[in-house]
């Protein structure tokens, strides 16, 4: 029979820490934003960074995806037990890192299918390149299913990538892309903004299930608790002005949304 199914990363035995972060300073244009971050993610966990505007939370995972317009000017990053600094994006993502963006891109002319299936062969080859991917109708099978899994119209693959596409719909395409490539950490940048309710409890649950499915860990950028509500963080922390000056487990996220962050702002 035919291996064409998605391949999970698999982490190596020798540590259980996914991504590693030491005294990390990052500016942007000459000017400091992060100004100098520690934070180990393990595997299994989902962290949680929240923060008021302007606090860096952004530029932090934009930093770890490899944004050429941010600059690392301290620090050190260790994902998977390697030097992620020393990656193209491109590396970073074939090593298992994904980005899911605040403000998802259109990308005229061509389908979600086909930039879907041209990803997904990449990671498939990246991993294991003596293994068979699907071809593209059984790709489509699979896509079909992961669709039908997070509520998503399969009409949906036949447009151009997020073109034409709602707040809800884009979020949805990246959960999608999450659930084809089957990441080890995912980079949530403020996936829950723009949504409504309904559209916030799919998108929460496509990321609960990736949890169930595998050992999936994830750092979710927030500036309200309402999406923390359905993915229950093991770790909450609060970013101001470039630092993490506090952290706290699930329950700290509701303090926050009653307490807001005017205390560490003023502090």
């Amino acid at each position: 029979m035919e291996k064409y199914v998605t391949v999970a990363f698999s982490i190596p035995h020798s540590f259980l820490s996914i991504l590693d972060l030491r005294d990390l300073h990052i500016s942007v244009d000459g000017k400091e934003i992060v100004k100098g971050i520690d934070l180990t993610i393990e595997e299994g966990q989902i962290h949680a960074i929240m923060g008021p505007n302007g606090s860096g939370k952004s530029t932090l995972v934009n930093t770890l995806m490899g944004h050429p317009g941010y600059t690392v000017e301290k620090g050190s990053v260790q994902f998977l037990g390697k030097d992620l600094l020393a990656m193209e994006p491109h590396e970073r993502a074939q090593a298992g890192l994904f980005l899911a963006f605040q403000y998802p891109k259109e990308i005229a002319g061509v389908p979600l299918r086909s930039f879907l299936f041209a990803a997904y062969k990449a990671q498939m080859k990246a991993r294991n390149p003596e293994m068979k991917v699907a071809s593209p109708i059984k790709f489509k099978t699979l896509l079909e299913e992961k669709m039908k899994a997070i509520k998503m119209d399969p009409e949906f693959a036949e447009r151009f990538v997020n073109q034409g596409f709602s707040g809800g719909e884009k979020k949805k395409a990246e959960v999608l892309q999450m659930h084809v490539l089957q990441p080890t950490l995912a980079l949530l940048d403020e996936t829950d903004s723009g949504l409504d309710v309904d559209a916030l409890k799919i998108v929460a649950e496509g990321i609960n299930a990736m949890r169930s499915e595998k050992k999936f860990s994830a750092l979710v950028v927030t500036h309200y608790a309402r999406i923390l509500d359905h993915i229950h963080p093991d770790h909450v922390h609060v970013m101001v002005d470039g630092k993490i000056v506090e952290s706290g487990g699930k329950e700290f996220a509701l303090q926050l949304e009653e307490g807001g962050y005017e205390k560490y702002v003023k502090a």
